[in-house]
Parts: C-alpha cells; structure tokens; sequence
C-alpha cells in the first residue's frame, strides 16, 4: 500500500536512501517551518507575541494531537522536553517499595529502565530484566516474571534492536491481575503502529518526537490513564504545575487535576507546537495506512535481503513484526559496509553484529531497489 503525501512534505527524501527512521526520522516540513518562526519571532520580539496567555495555552494543540493520535481525551496528555524525563518523573511518583520489583527486558533500551534502577538505589526495590533468546523475547517469559509484588512493567512497545511489538493488552491485562501498572516507552511504535490506550488499558505512555512522529528533538507527550492523576505526584515540579501558573505565591502548590501536572517547566516550546503539526499530519493519513505501507517496504526489503545471503533476525510475517528489520551477514566488516552504503546515500544503522533497516512513509519501493542494489554491489567488493 502506498500512501498520499506530497514531496513538498519531505523535500530531501528523493534525495537519498534514508531508511534510518528508527534513529532519527526526517521531520515533516510544515512542523520545521513552524519552529523556525516561533523561534524566529522569539528572537526579534521577545514575549511581544509569544505572551503570557500564549505560554499558558502553548501545549493545547498538542494536547489534542497525541489525544486523537493514541485514543484518549486531551486533559490525559502531559508535554515535556523527552521521554526520558517524562518517564524519569513517573518512576519518582510511583517510587517502587523495598518489597516490589520492576520488570523490563534485556535488550529494552536502556532509557526505559535506567529511571526504574534509580529509583532501586534509593528504594531497594528489584530490577527484573527477562533473558533474550537469540535477539528476541518471548512474552511468556515476561509474564513469568509478574507476581504479586511486581509494581510497574517497563517495556518499550517495539523493541529499538529487533522490531518486536509487545501485545500490550496482553501484558496489561497480567499486570494488573498482579496489581501493577503497565507503563509503556512508544517512542519506536507512535507514528508508525496504531495504539489505543483504551483498548489496551496502558496506564502510563511516553513517546518521543524525532522517530516515527516526523517531528523534533526536544519535545515529547506522555499518557496518563485518568484513575491514577489524582493518585500520582509528580516526581519533577516547578511553576508550570500549579493549576493557576501565573500566580507565583511561593507559599502553595496546587496540582490541576489532569494530566498537565507533570508538565512543569519552560521549555522549547516551539518543538512541542512543531510536534502537534507533525501529528495532526499523520492523523490526517492515517495511521493504519502508515502502518500497512511501511509493512509493504519492510516485506519487501526483507525478500531482497535474504536474496543477499542475510539472514533476518527480526520477527517476519508474525503479529509481533513492525517496519524495523534487522539483518546478519556471515564474515562482513559491518563498519565498512555503512561506510560504503553512505557513500552510495543510503542510510542505515549498525546495531551490534547486525544492520537495522527502519524504512517509514517517505519512503518507497523504488528507494528500497536502490538499496539493495547498492548492498548487492558493496557486498560483493568486501567479499
């Protein structure tokens, strides 16, 4: 399936091969153009234009954007600068017992539980990475792991090495049999897989801006299920969290009650006006035809690549399969193979003993020819 963009949305993606989304995505060029002039306008007028009022509302329109994105209403959404420190005040808030542990994967990236393990510093809490098996986990060993003392499970939707999608309902549903949440890192699924925090019942979701959203650093959203707002306290404060911001009494700190209270600083705020243009432009497509389209590329590109002699060690043609591949090939100096690639302009990434191939919605079956063309030929030079 192929979808309907114009190439004015992504100007430079003729330009080269970019199958690299998974690292950093190109940005879609109307979320560019808006950060540029908030900042532009910043920079020559000061707060003139970008006034109190302006500050206050800032976060609205993305509010709505990730709501309409993920299936939720806009008062559940909370804004921040990444989704690490989005997450990082969510594992302050819930500050996991002595008693209680924390489930997560091996291969997770390690952002996803680096907050849980501070928190185990101060609180003795156990950190419980399931084992992989072969670059892959089998959810049947993640849920071994719940008990009745597990307070969160910490996964990221896709796994960032292999491309492995978690059934969140599934995981869900076991979490809180057990008492615990479900807080999800979205970061390699929002944008590129289509979630429904209602459907799955996620407590807590992150994501970041730079991947599959088309958008900048420097912003990200995060979901709040509406039954733990009151319940949490925000690991991170400053004047953005009182409900009423512009009354700076310093004796008081009182919390709106939704989301938006774990929202507490200045920040780059045209990023976050940038990310809900980029996210009102996938809404507008779709994200099921996203999803199928980039599917289409990475099931193609896997067939030519296995033509190569690789061998694919992400999952294929199951439900646990999104547009990440990963390839192995036998007896390659990976670092000359990228280096080869770029110089053909095609981008890819290298991820331990293997290349990682993340093709998204600008890209296409011819560009996907082109790349396999240039690796046939590099690989014949290094052989």
């Amino acid at each position: 399936m192929k979808v309907n963009i114009s190439e004015n949305d992504f100007p430079t993606a003729n330009n080269f091969v970019y199958l690299n989304t998974a690292n950093v995505s190109l940005m879609y060029s109307k979320a560019a153009e808006l950060i540029n002039v908030w900042q532009q306008d910043l920079a020559e007028n000061g707060s003139n234009n970008f006034d109190e009022k302006s500050e206050e509302t800032v976060f609205h329109t993305l509010h709505e954007a990730a709501g309409v994105l993920i299936n939720t209403f806009p008062e559940n959404i909370a804004v921040g600068s990444s989704a690490t420190e989005l997450l990082c005040s969510i594992a302050w808030a819930v500050s996991p017992k002595k008693h209680q542990n924390v489930i997560s994967t091996q291969i997770v990236f390690p952002s996803t539980i680096y907050p849980w393990k501070r928190i185990s510093n101060s609180t003795g809490c156990e950190i419980r990475l399931v084992k992989e098996r072969e670059n892959f986990i089998d959810i049947n060993d993640l849920i071994q792991l719940i008990d009745p003392n597990t307070a969160v499970v910490s996964i990221s939707h896709v796994e960032y090495s292999n491309g492995q999608i978690f059934d969140l309902e599934l995981l869900a549903d076991v979490a809180h049999q057990n008492g615990a949440l479900l807080i999800v890192d979205a970061t390699q699924s929002a944008g590129a897989i289509p979630i429904d925090v209602q459907k799955s019942s996620v407590d807590i979701l992150v994501s970041g801006a730079y991947k599959w959203l088309c958008g900048p650093f420097g912003s990200a959203f995060m979901y709040i299920a509406p039954h733990l707002v009151d319940q949490l306290d925000p690991g991170m404060v400053g004047f953005r969290s009182h409900h009423d911001m512009w009354n700076l009494e310093a004796g008081r700190l009182e919390y709106p009650e939704k989301a938006s209270k774990f929202e507490f600083s200045t920040m780059a705020f045209g990023c976050a006006l940038g990310l809900a243009e980029s996210i009102n432009y996938i809404n507008g497509i779709g994200i099921e035809n996203i999803f199928k389209h980039n599917l289409d590329l990475a099931n193609y590109l896997i067939s030519g690549l296995k033509k190569l002699g690789a061998k694919i060690t992400s999952p294929y043609k199951t439900e646990n399969q999104s547009s990440i591949v990963r390839a192995v090939f036998e007896n390659i100096d990976y670092d000359l193979l990228i280096k080869n690639l770029k110089q053909s302009q095609v981008f890819v990434s290298r991820r331990g003993d293997s290349i990682r191939l993340s093709p998204h919605l600008y890209n296409t079956k011819s560009q996907i020819d082109k790349a396999l063309f240039e690796f046939k030929n590099i690989l014949k030079s290094l052989k």
